[in-house]
């Protein structure tokens, strides 16, 4: 009888032992079972922010950005600190917005729109200055061809590419084509992905929106600085057209048309109107389209790179992340006229609100900084100078290492 209560025993403790192994393969089964559901699910939710919709405005772009960063922040603060900083940037929208209701058309749109005008008007006597055999005139005609064309490759296009344009989204979509594709030889879609979905979308986020595209490792700092944007107009045609291959047969087709009668046209007006040869149009087409590509390079990496930088998993809310990673430089009359305040002067209230246009970011300034800072969040402002300095000095901490990631908490 004993010997039967031991078997039993005995038996009973195999089969549980048995019963437990089996529990944990089953386990391990359905764990490797819902890894792989959820794994293309988790990955599509992280990737849904970088695909490029054709109809959505930069409004909506800049809500779905605070969504992501609202989801995104490190919960280290405390539930109570999270949801007070989380409705500073709603209160400042609000603000933003009955700012933007008040306001004309005219400061709307308007004030831009006539400075895009006057950089067209002056077109012809540019060209006509070429054609001129005195060398004075010749100089000027450059100056003035490669200043209005910053003012339409630089200043229109990045408000198209926001659609700051006008308030029809229609025409909004044609002034990006006409602006990036015609004027500036970059497909629409290729803009709307790096620029207003990743950098807007992700500012200084390391391995998003970190503005790496803007670093040359292998460039010394001298080559970098100053003569390296020189190579600009190419590069961005090339860079064009290679990014074609990645979009679909139709809109590859579309933006090369563009493209290619910007091209022609800008090519014609050279040969027509200022009466040069192929080589000597195609010289001076080049020449006009460098005059402020070097300061154009400067700011791209003045306002940012430098700046601290966050991981994707431990960003911080919108608001606190455009503070720390945003920089704005001082009004200067020729690049705020080129580039556009959204660029220079106004470059916090630009990431803060992309769809407002340069002289509306211009004209909520006062207000942005002055809520920034009572709420004790930094308002970064610098001259040109000085991060000219801080980036001879620095340029391979800043250009060629790879950056540390941040933790707001150090910053405070």
């Amino acid at each position: 009888m004993e010997g039967d209560v031991e078997e039993i025993s005995l038996s009973t403790t195999t089969d549980k032992v048995t019963l437990e192994k089996n529990l944990e393969q089953e386990g391990r089964k359905i764990g490797h079972f819902m890894d792989r559901i959820t794994e293309p699910l988790l990955r599509s939710r992280e990737l849904k922010y970088r695909k490029t919709p054709t109809d959505n405005n930069s409004t909506s772009d800049d809500d779905m950005a605070e969504k992501l960063s609202d989801n995104n922040h490190p919960r280290s603060l405390s539930e109570e600190e999270l949801e007070v900083k989380g409705k500073w940037m709603k209160e400042l929208s609000q603000m933003v917005q009955k700012e933007w209701k008040n306001s004309t058309w005219w400061e709307k749109y308007g004030i831009d729109w006539s400075i895009i005008g006057l950089a067209m008007c002056s077109l012809p006597a540019g060209l006509l200055c070429l054609g001129s055999h005195s060398s004075i005139l010749w100089v000027l005609g450059i100056i003035i061809l490669g200043l209005a064309n910053s003012v339409l490759t630089m200043k229109g296009s990045h408000m198209a590419s926001h659609r700051a344009l006008c308030a029809s989204p229609t025409l909004g979509r044609f002034w990006a084509t006409f602006f990036m594709e015609v004027c500036s030889f970059l497909p629409v879609p290729v803009g709307d992905q790096g620029h207003v979905k990743l950098h807007h979308g992700h500012t200084n986020i390391i391995g998003l929106g970190d503005s790496s595209i803007w670093k040359a490792p292998r460039l010394s700092c001298g080559i970098y600085m100053f003569v390296a944007p020189l190579v600009l107009p190419i590069l961005t045609i090339v860079v064009g057209l290679q990014s074609l291959k990645d979009l679909p047969y139709l809109q590859a087709l579309q933006s090369l048309s563009c493209i290619s009668l910007g091209l022609f046209c800008h090519l014609q007006l050279f040969i027509q109107v200022s009466g040069l040869g192929i080589w000597s149009a195609l010289g001076c087409m080049f020449l006009s389209r460098t005059l402020l590509s070097i300061p154009f390079i400067h700011v791209n990496i003045f306002q940012h790179i430098g700046l601290p930088m966050f991981s994707s998993s431990q960003r911080p809310l919108r608001l606190q992340l455009m503070t720390h990673c945003v920089l704005n430089l001082p009004r200067n009359f020729l690049l705020d006229w080129t580039f556009g305040h959204a660029i220079i002067s106004c470059h916090i209230e630009h990431h803060l609100f992309p769809h407002l246009s340069d002289h509306m970011c211009l004209k909520v300034k006062p207000l942005v900084s002055k809520f920034v800072q009572s709420r004790n969040l930094p308002y970064q402002e610098d001259t040109y100078v000085s991060r000219l300095q801080l980036f001879l000095t620095r340029y391979k901490e800043f250009m060629v290492l790879a950056p540390p990631i941040t933790q707001l908490a150090e910053l405070r």
